[in-house]
């Protein structure tokens, strides 16, 4: 990046140096330097606003139309992401639950809950039974 920047200073300075130089050479002949003398014509500066407008509304109908073109694109990119993401995450809720459901209880768990249950059912028929 620094060799780029230097090579442009030093052109640049040249550039300016040929310049002024020919300015110098010319003075020396004994020629006048006039300023009347232009190379190149400048058009009406109506004309020119007239052009700078239409091409400025010629490219901010394409500057809109490929913004708009984007915004699009990118919204459905997301959807389809979102629903490929939806799908993924369930499918594994649904292998995560069938492979819990292929663990055998422990018998002792199962003895426990059998346990608590008729000690459930035997308080349930005496508040009935006290009720009465």
């Amino acid at each position: 990046m620094m060799y780029i920047l230097l090579i442009l200073f030093f052109t640049s300075l040249t550039s300016i140096i040929f310049m002024i130089g020919r300015k110098l050479f010319l003075l020396q002949d004994g020629q006048t330097v006039s300023n009347t003398d232009v190379p190149f014509e400048i058009p009406h500066l109506e004309k020119v606003k007239h052009f700078t407008l239409k091409n400025i509304k010629k490219y901010e109908h394409i500057i809109l139309v490929e913004i708009l073109r984007f915004y699009v694109r990118f919204a459905n990119l997301l959807k389809n992401k979102y629903q490929e993401l939806k799908i993924k995450i369930r499918n594994k809720i649904i292998k995560n639950d069938i492979n819990n459901d292929k663990q055998e209880i422990s018998k002792f768990l199962k003895i426990i809950g059998d346990y608590k249950n008729r000690i459930r059912e035997i308080k349930h028929k005496i508040k009935k039974e006290e009720n009465l």
